[in-house]
């Protein structure tokens, strides 16, 4: 086990002014259906919450929004009652970025509890603020003794089912928060931006599902505005907002953060939508992304549609986060005998390659947002992810996974791990040679979680070219069960600092774990 608790213990009190824990399960901001205005009276306010990303040894990324133009100020201290704080002067959040806005923090102590608190100022008359929002988070150690600990999920309100007020909304982000994690990566299907929320459905037992609606949930997301209001919407629930202020992410997107099953260049024949150029839509929700994530790699330049990055978490971890969304080929049928596009693009292929040869941390998490060798279709005849059915040689976007595998191989790296999400269940995949097609790789593991707030779906088939074997899986028998009716799903890492050794559990919500694997490092994993 790392030497994380597994409830907090400093910055209690910090969390819980900064996430008004108090009040009601499912306390909906103000102005939730109007955008900030310009003519309003009082102070600013930030009663969307705060965020934390992509933290390192010595920096982070603290994330606001407020209800109007606004200056902001963030403190950092080692205590709660911040004294001898440093602060950092942010940007001026306004129209331009929906009133959203970002301060990085460098020079941060390594392995340490940082305390901070967002005030925003009327830039006419700085002695004009908002009440303060606090939060909290942990720095990545410098020393391997100290462990490591993350959660890892993916898919929040999704086919239909959002925050439900008579079940307490996103209770299982209580139950993660509860474990106090030093972050958590969020596997993609941050929203459902394709997903249109009913106030009502009636479920098989007859039991009825409401849903807190806004506007923007009211139909298929197409404007910048509808995208923002879709990532907004999340941030309705209590206890997303408590878990923010507490635990860190690390966020990655996948399809449904614009439309389902997309890809570059797609032209739509959905009649839902009266734009048909995903690329369109697809830049609008970047732009939204942008604005709703503290997501430091996203912000080189206005025009920058580069997710894919590497965290650097301490002696013993580096999260390699994926794109498998901007740079891919259409989908197909995936039969093709040469394919240098992929799922990943050349250039993210290259780029995957020389940071993991980079790497000297224990373990190399590469966060995916699709599985290896899970079947996902698309249609009648083509596929969505990297598998396509056939057993054989590798084909289609299946070659450059043999590339990288192969590269894995040979250069001997050690320590990879595979984490996703996607599929709406749990399981445990693991990948060796003498099962597959293609066999000049080295064993590894694949862990699948989810849904955190959304339907569950029974388990995918198995594509044989990487000789994956299914040690585990939990998933209904029907599709697009409900939250109501099923556990929801989330993952847990731990690395110990003393050995090293990484454990995955596979955790229900309501706290039962499910599945648990030792890996020690230094190994191909068998």
């Amino acid at each position: 086990m790392s030497n994380r608790p597994l409830v907090p213990a400093p910055g209690r009190r910090t969390v819980l002014r900064g996430s008004l824990l108090a009040s009601a399960a499912v306390a909906v901001p103000a102005a939730v259906t109007t955008a900030p205005a310009f003519a309003l009276s009082g102070r600013p306010s930030a009663s969307w919450g705060v965020q934390v990303g992509d933290v390192t040894a010595s920096s982070a990324l603290v994330w606001i929004r407020s209800d109007r133009p606004a200056q902001m100020v963030v403190e950092t201290s080692a205590t709660e009652s911040f004294r001898r704080a440093r602060t950092w002067h942010g940007p001026l959040v306004g129209a331009g970025t929906d009133f959203t806005g970002t301060t990085p923090l460098y020079g941060l102590p390594a392995g340490e509890q940082v305390h901070y608190r967002v005030t925003l100022a009327d830039p006419h008359d700085p002695r004009r603020t908002g009440k303060p929002v606090y939060g909290t988070f942990r720095t990545a150690p410098a020393r391997r003794r100290d462990g490591v600990r993350f959660l890892w999920s993916g898919d929040i309100a999704g086919q239909g089912w959002g925050i439900n007020p008579d079940i307490g909304g996103y209770r299982v982000y209580d139950e993660m928060r509860r474990l106090n994690p030093d972050f958590f990566l969020c596997s993609g299907d941050n929203i459902y931006a394709d997903g249109v929320l009913e106030p009502s459905v009636t479920l098989p037992d007859g039991r009825i599902w409401r849903n807190v609606t806004t506007p923007e949930k009211s139909k298929v997301a197409e404007t910048l505005d509808e995208y923002r209001g879709n990532f907004r919407y999340n941030l309705l629930d209590a206890n997303l907002r408590a878990f923010n202020a507490q635990v860190p992410s690390i966020i990655q997107w996948d399809d449904h953060e614009v439309r389902n099953n997309w890809y570059p260049g797609q032209i739509l024949d959905d009649v839902r939508y009266t734009e048909k150029n995903v690329d369109r839509l697809a830049a609008r929700s970047m732009r939204a992304f942008r604005e709703y994530f503290p997501v430091p790699t996203l912000q080189v330049s206005p025009d920058e549609r580069r997710m894919h990055r590497v965290v650097r978490h301490g002696p013993l971890l580096d999260v390699f986060v994926l794109d498998m969304r901007s740079f891919r080929n259409a989908n197909s049928p995936g039969r093709q005998p040469d394919d240098i596009t992929g799922i990943l693009g050349a250039e993210q292929l290259s780029w995957l390659k020389r940071e993991l040869s980079k790497s000297r941390a224990v373990w190399k998490v590469i966060a995916a947002d699709m599985p290896l060798g899970l079947v996902v279709p698309d249609g009648a005849t083509d596929f969505e992810a990297v598998a396509q059915g056939d057993p054989g040689a590798p084909l289609g976007r299946e070659l450059q996974i043999a590339e990288l595998l192969r590269y894995i191989k040979h250069r001997r790296i050690t320590g990879t791990v595979w984490l996703t999400a996607d599929v709406h269940y749990t399981s445990a995949q693991h990948y060796a040679p003498e099962r597959a097609a293609f066999k000049d790789f080295a064993p590894f593991w694949e862990f699948v979680s989810g849904p955190l707030a959304a339907g569950s779906f029974p388990a995918n088939a198995l594509d044989g070219t990487f000789g994956p074997e299914r040690v585990f899986v939990r998933a209904p028998d029907r599709e697009n069960v409900s939250p109501m009716e099923q556990p929801q799903f989330f993952g847990e890492v731990d690395i110990d600092g003393g050995s090293g050794e990484l454990t995955v559990r596979l955790r229900a919500q309501g706290g039962a774990v499910l599945f648990s694997k030792v890996l020690q490092p230094g190994r191909t994993a068998q």
